[in-house]
């Protein structure tokens, strides 16, 4: 049985309350602030985490030799605006922009959400526009249903849905990164 993203609309939240009602509730839940509304999503299943982790071995191979920053899987609070709070799947932070007196991040070369029945509509339609807002350069939505990336950039109206090939160039890589899309859902499946 899977369990559905809670949606707790109300009054704007503050960043105080979200804090204050995460840090009291249990365990194995993410809690996301997004334009004042809380977005509560179960712990992922073990097929969502193998897709993450298959991402950020590669991601991180490809950002360390690039010397492009840092990459993370959630949970990692990233602020990108005050009163807001998002937990990308996994997130690329540029270089230089971690402070070691500061539990959250303030800027993303890269945000990767893989969809579950759980979050989907909340990466594509909550998240997404607030990614794009914030000039995040992009944003990946991996679907394993259909096994394809949504790519996003700031000032696109509809995704690049990929199935073969994702090309990623950020600025100051001398290379791009370069994924087989079929190779990776394979490569990501358990063995």
């Amino acid at each position: 049985m899977s369990m559905r993203a809670q949606h707790t609309p109300r009054r704007r939240w503050t960043e105080q309350e979200f804090y204050a009602a995460r840090d009291a509730a249990p365990a194995g839940e993410r809690w996301e602030l997004v334009d004042g509304d809380v977005l509560v999503t179960p712990s992922p299943h073990w097929s969502h985490q193998s897709i993450v982790t298959q991402l950020v071995v590669l991601l991180n191979a490809y950002v360390r030799g690039q010397q492009l920053g840092a990459v993370f899987a959630a949970p990692l609070d990233v602020k990108l605006e005050p009163g807001m709070v998002t937990q990308p799947d996994v997130l690329v932070v540029p270089r230089g922009q971690l402070r070691s007196d500061e539990y959250f991040v303030r800027s993303l070369l890269l945000a990767v959400e893989t969809l579950s029945p759980s979050s989907a509509q909340f990466d594509r339609v909550v998240k997404r526009p607030h990614y794009q807002r914030k000039r995040v350069a992009e944003y990946w939505i991996v679907d394993r249903e259909s096994r394809t990336f949504e790519r996003w950039q700031p000032d696109d109206e509809r995704p690049a849905i990929l199935s073969e090939t994702l090309v990623w160039h950020p600025t100051g890589a001398t290379e791009p990164f370069t994924l087989d899309i079929p190779a990776f859902f394979r490569d990501a499946e358990p063995l």
